[in-house]
């Protein structure tokens, strides 16, 4: 964190000093914002009783004590809770009795439907900064206590420029407050206190408590007794004696383990001597590692030099070759030269013959690759049909004739199987016939009470009822 430079001009001055407190809708202060400029000196808020002065001191310890702490309108001197944080959100000013119950009841400057806010700028001149705390309450519904939340400011913030004109809802202030970069907003007074203290260099609670307690004192009965209860921390007598039973419990432990551990040392004693040993190897073993590692430096620096020497060797022949290439392609764009001359030359003196000569040669080159073709083809016929490889025109001659014979005897076997298959078919038909002369047989005799075929031979159903 970067070192702030004091400008202040005395230590009368030194420190956090209330600037500015401005309340809005607090107690009997209604309507519009109600500004107490205290510019960082010491002030006297006096006035007439009811006036509201306890009302502004309450206000002020809203910002900077615990809610669970506060005593409201005690520096009117009220021993109990007379007023609350709803009482003065409301902005109850007086009672007045029912005509009817005759029950007194308390009459508001406000409904639930306004808001509250208190904002205190307290301003450093050896620093030059601002800080401004501030609180923004309301009612959420009819007999439940209001809501809050906190803000802390690193500048100075006022509540006519920055918690006015925002509408009905408090979100979209919560939501427009909460884009400025020098502004954090809490739910809950801790993280609020402990930020805000962070700030002023606040680094007890004691002292916040000890302003509540002077901000609202009437009279001080036994000075030495308030100075011990609010001035003073509290000896730490209790804590002081358990930390004296908590250091002998462990000057004991740690007795006990130092005669342990001399113990131990003189058991392990032997162990030492051969860890000892065991380190030795260990560091010759490391020290002839290193040696190996580097080993494989100084080679590589001899595979460096070695390969510097093939590498110049190399160089050196690139460029004889270099050379070669050039005197080379000189050469040849002298025979291409040449070339052109003697192609110029073999047309003058006949080269049409030569030109149709290489028309031939490219047309039975065709041919040959043709013959090939079909030559293979033949060949992987004669070993599918296990022929003989003719090795001339006889063998040729006499595989043709093999060949034409198992054609005819293919064709004659494929016959055969044509009028099998023509007489399994007829057989096929008879068969089937018969078979549904018994289906129709046997329909028969399930109809029938008597086993007399449905077709009988000579005589027929008629007959054999007479």
């Amino acid at each position: 964190m970067q070192q702030l430079i004091d400008f202040a001009e005395s230590d009368a001055t030194a420190g956090f000093r209330l600037h500015v407190f401005e309340v809005l809708n607090w107690g009997t202060f209604h309507r519009q914002v109600w500004p107490i400029p205290a510019t960082g000196g010491n002030g006297l808020l006096t006035g007439d009783i009811g006036s509201g002065k306890s009302t502004l001191v309450d206000g002020l310890s809203t910002l900077l004590v615990p809610p669970q702490q506060l005593v409201y309108n005690k520096a009117a001197g009220a021993e109990t809770r007379e007023r609350d944080l709803r009482s003065y959100v409301l902005g109850y000013y007086k009672s007045e009795k029912n005509a009817e119950t005759l029950e007194a009841s308390s009459v508001a400057l406000r409904d639930r439907n306004s808001f509250s806010v208190l904002c205190a700028v307290f301003f450093n001149a050896g620093y030059r900064l601002s800080v401004t705390l501030a609180v923004v309450l309301w009612l959420p519904d009819k007999g439940r206590p209001p809501e809050r939340f906190y803000i802390v400011a690193d500048e100075a913030l006022h509540i006519k420029d920055d918690f006015t004109g925002f509408g009905k809802d408090i979100r979209d202030l919560k939501k427009r407050l909460k884009k400025r970069k020098k502004i954090q907003l809490f739910d809950s007074f801790s993280k609020y206190s402990a930020v805000f203290m962070r700030r002023m260099g606040i680094e007890s609670r004691q002292a916040l408590r000890l302003f509540f307690q002077t901000v609202s004192m009437k009279s001080v009965g036994n000075l030495t007794e308030f100075v011990r209860r609010h001035m003073l921390e509290a000896p730490p007598v209790r804590d002081r004696i358990d930390d004296l039973c908590r250091q002998f419990e462990d000057l004991n432990k740690a007795h006990g383990a130092v005669l342990r551990a001399r113990d131990q040392v003189e058991r392990l004693g032997p162990l030492v001597d051969k860890c000892k040993n065991h380190g030795e190897l260990d560091t010759n073993i490391d020290r002839h590692r290193r040696y190996r590692e580097v080993l494989h430096a100084f080679f590589a620096e001899k595979k460096i030099g070695l390969l510097d020497q093939r590498i110049a060797a190399l160089t050196a022949e690139e460029e004889k070759r270099a050379a070669q290439k050039v005197r080379i392609k000189q050469e040849l764009e002298t025979l291409k030269r040449r070339e052109v001359k003697l192609n110029q030359a073999v047309f003058e003196n006949g080269g049409n013959r030569l030109a149709e000569l290489d028309n031939e040669i490219e047309r039975l080159s065709a041919e040959i690759t043709r013959i090939k073709q079909r030559t293979d083809v033949y060949l992987d016929s004669c070993r599918k049909l296990s022929l003989p490889i003719p090795k001339n025109d006889a063998a040729f001659i006499a595989n043709r004739s093999a060949a034409e014979r198992r054609l005819a005897e293919v064709d004659n076997h494929e016959a055969e199987q044509e009028n099998l298959m023509v007489e399994t078919k007829v057989s096929l038909n008879e068969l089937g016939t018969q078979m549904s002369a018994l289906e129709e047989e046997l329909a028969s005799l399930k109809k029938r009470k008597t086993n007399i075929p449905l077709k009988t031979s000579p005589f027929d159903e008629s007959c054999v009822h007479q």
